[in-house]
């Protein structure tokens, strides 16, 4: 994600400085390598989307907003609704954002986003269809970065997941081939929470939840979106430098502890929980 993980000329140096910091155990914000930055999520922000939230970790915000419609199925799994992300980075949200079409960055954030939720299995999506075959409810998810500070993937993921949980889907009456919406609505079937956590490697340190100074000198980031059941639906790792077995098992291990924390303050957030 090269607008996102930009690296200056002054990185070595940078990198120097911030492993002496890291070396004490403290990160510069005052941080616990393994401790996440302050999470705030507020949810049903937009009166005409089918659902919404706005995510804000540290200062790294994002929206997401749902928008719900009947469309035909993919051929190939023709009894299931779909889904669909995509993702904007604004350009106001930080300097190496640029306006105009999605670029490398924002289409491999999506990504991770669209196979956090995907992946994971959670969405029934044979729920979500009305005549086998033939019409199904699509799910487009939209994320916007409104604001740059490290983080965006965990942000934007946690974003889209809120927004899902809030979304309703309009109950129908089905006639034939004749399908009318009704004015009762339901959540959308979800039966588990994807939670996204991202820890990034700088120097010989594994730093959850990245600053954008930390992602700026990081090797590696890793992605691991996890769920309660205990499996992991998505990995996405960036970066040139590689990660040894016992980097790799220690990530697992943070992620799930942080997901478990996190968790906690989307069903504090939503009031919600998955059925």
């Amino acid at each position: 994600m090269d607008s996102v993980n930009s690296i200056s000329e002054a990185a070595p140096l940078r990198l120097r400085d911030l492993n002496a910091v890291l070396a004490t155990g403290v990160r510069e914000d005052g941080r616990k390598l393994d401790e996440y930055r302050n999470i705030d999520i507020k949810t049903n922000l937009y009166e005409k989307a089918n659902g919404s939230a706005m995510v804000r970790i540290g200062n790294t915000v994002a929206v997401a907003g749902i928008k719900i419609a009947r469309g035909a199925p993919f051929p190939d799994t023709p009894n299931d609704g779909v889904l669909t992300v995509s993702l904007e980075l604004l350009p106001h949200a930080s300097p190496d954002f640029e306006p105009g079409p999605p670029d490398e960055g924002a289409i491999e954030m999506s990504r991770v986003v669209d196979r956090g939720l995907r992946e994971s299995k959670s969405i029934k999506y044979d729920e979500l269809c009305i005549i086998p075959g033939k019409s199904v409810w699509i799910i487009y998810v939209d994320v916007y970065a409104l604001d740059h500070d490290g983080n965006l993937q965990d942000a934007a993921g946690l974003a889209a997941l809120a927004a899902v949980l809030t979304a309703k889907l309009p109950e129908v009456k089905v006639e034939g081939d004749t399908v009318t919406e009704l004015e009762t609505k339901r959540p959308i079937p979800i039966v588990e929470t994807p939670v996204p956590v991202t820890v990034a490697k700088v120097g010989d340190h594994l730093l959850v939840d990245p600053s954008a100074a930390e992602e700026e000198v990081s090797s590696v980031r890793v992605t691991m979106t996890t769920i309660e059941s205990g499996v992991v639906a998505s990995i996405q790792k960036s970066g040139s430098d590689s990660i040894t077995m016992e980097e790799a098992l220690k990530i697992y291990d943070l992620a799930f502890a942080r997901a478990k924390e996190i968790r906690g303050k989307l069903t504090a957030a939503l009031g919600v929980s998955p059925a």
